[in-house]
């Protein structure tokens, strides 16, 4: 199994069988009972057969249930000592929070989000993604709502170093931008979900016109990973009060930066030159 096992139960849902939901449901609800279950009692929790608690952890990529014990214990026992580091008693966010205890919990899943981000990086996919944009005549960035944030930011990165770089949060347009693609074109598209049909049809597009094709998303083995060429995952934990949606975007921001220094890094004999153009253009429109 690649990465935390709370995570990597939370992005498997989807594909689970029904029974199988149940207990990975009864796991993220409970993840302490879980860590002290037996089979027997974990069955009886989520109202499944054994079997299918068995099952659950074999899809997990586990040998059987104890293996995914074991290491769900080694992870709560890992959040309890980040909770206490960070002074909360838990890190959901509740309606009843304080203005204190709201900053402190979601600062928490931020910083926390970003480290996970990066421990759990493919440093070989980010250095062929980053190697295919250096070389890339134009780059264009595919991205609806939150996850357009992320493509406009990296595209605008891009853009301050001399990469021809395209992005609108218009989706036709980000459309017509695949449509012009070619051999010479990365064509970068973010999505939490991986299931963004806008964005899956701007790839394929891309794609076909022979451009180089880059998923960032948290599911590895949805449709857009599938299309893609490349990919790099943004892990992200569910919480309440959409806690989930700040998490989602700052990994797709992280990943973001990890791309634009790595690309920065292999285009470093022309960086000072761009930099210095691109700041001297905006410097006269800042009042000091």
């Amino acid at each position: 199994m690649d990465g935390d096992v709370l995570e990597a139960t939370r992005a498997i849902i989807p594909r689970l069988r029904p029974a199988e939901v149940q207990v990975a449901r009864a796991v993220l609800d409970d993840p302490s009972f879980a860590v002290t279950a037996t089979v027997t009692s974990l069955a009886e929790r989520a109202s499944v057969s054994q079997a299918s608690v068995v099952r659950f952890a074999k899809s997990l990529g586990f040998a059987g249930y104890p293996s995914f014990r074991v290491e769900l214990a080694q992870e709560v026992s890992r959040r309890a000592i980040e909770l206490e580091r960070s002074n909360i008693a838990e890190g959901e966010l509740n309606p009843s929070d304080s203005p204190a205890e709201m900053v402190a919990k979601v600062a928490f899943h931020e910083a926390r989000t970003i480290e996970q981000t990066g421990r759990m990086l493919d440093l070989e996919a980010l250095e062929r993604i980053a190697r295919a944009i250096a070389d890339s005549e134009r780059v264009v960035t595919f991205g609806v709502g939150a996850s357009g944030l992320a493509a406009a930011d990296l595209a605008q990165k891009l853009q301050r170093i001399g990469i021809m770089c395209l992005s609108s949060h218009d989706t036709h347009v980000q459309l017509v931008h695949a449509a012009l693609a070619d051999a010479r074109t990365t064509a970068i598209a973010f999505s939490f979900s991986g299931g963004t049909i806008d964005v899956l049809r701007a790839v394929e597009i891309a794609s076909d016109a022979g451009a180089f094709t880059v998923a960032i998303t948290n599911d590895t083995e949805s449709p857009l990973a599938a299309a893609a060429s490349a990919t790099l995952r943004t892990p992200a934990r569910e919480a309440t009060l959409r806690a989930a949606a700040l998490a989602s975007r700052m990994a797709q921001l992280a990943v973001a930066d990890f791309v634009f220094i790595r690309v920065a890094q292999l285009r470093y004999p022309d960086l000072d030159a761009a930099l210095s153009a691109t700041r001297a253009a905006v410097n006269t429109q800042h009042l000091r």
